[in-house]
Order: C-alpha cells, then structure tokens, then sequence
C-alpha cells in the first residue's frame, strides 16, 4: 500500500468518531437533560466516545508511523491520550452532576449541558484540527 493511501486511512480513522460524535451528541441539544433516561444515554455517548477516541488514536499511531508520517503519528498521539484524559474528567463530572441532580440541586441541569457543550466543542477543535492536516497528509 502507498505511503500516502496509509496514511489517508490513518486520519479517516480519526475522523469517522469524530463525525459520529458531532452529529449524534447534536441531538442532544433538542431534548431536556431533566430527564434520567436522556442524561444516562449522555453518559453513555460520552463513555464511547472517548474509548473509541482512545482506540482510534493508537490505530491511527500505527498508521501514520508506518506510512513515515512521525509528526502526524504524534498527533495522533496527543489524540489517545487526551481522549484517555478528558473521558475520566467528563464522566466524573457528569456522575458528579446526575447526583446533584437527583439531590435537587436547581444549578444540576445547566452544569449538565455545559458539560455536554464542552465535549461538542472539544470534539470540534480536534475535528477542524484533523480535517484541516489532510492536505498535509496527501501533500
């Protein structure tokens, strides 16, 4: 395989989480997070998420190092290990806030969706980040 198609597969590895996170962390926006069943499927997308990340950043590791591609190897890196970081700092946050919520804490429910914004807009960073190295990929 040419270094180039390796190394193109490597950042759409990356991206199919990503774009999958976007749009179904999207439709949590139109739902209220009042509710225990929508706030645990939250959970859960996050959860996921970040896993997947983590998973997603060692294959792509792989691929880009194979390809001779080592900068973009490294970042993908950075991708694993934030997505390792960041998935036990949200969900112990989320846990921290379904609590408060279920002990009537009124500020529960906008934390929660702060929450939630803050993971959509991590994951856009790093969606525009990726997106925008793959011309540099290919070039």
């Amino acid at each position: 395989m040419p270094p180039d198609a390796l190394a193109l597969y490597a950042a759409v590895i990356l991206l199919l989480p990503m774009v999958a996170f976007l749009l179904s962390s999207l439709t949590f926006l139109l739902v209220g997070l009042e509710i225990p069943e929508v706030t645990q499927l939250l959970r859960g997308l996050f959860n996921g998420y970040f896993l997947v990340m983590g998973v997603a950043g060692v294959v792509s590791t792989v691929g880009f190092a194979v390809a001779g591609r080592p900068g973009f190897a490294v970042g993908a890196v950075a991708v694993a290990i934030f997505a390792t970081l960041a998935r036990r700092w949200f969900l112990q946050r989320i846990d921290a806030e379904l609590q408060a919520r279920a002990a009537g804490v009124a500020t529960a429910v906008p934390r929660l969706r702060a929450l939630h914004v803050k993971g959509m807009l991590a994951n856009a960073v790093q969606l525009v980040v990726v997106v925008g190295s793959v011309p540099l990929i290919v070039g």
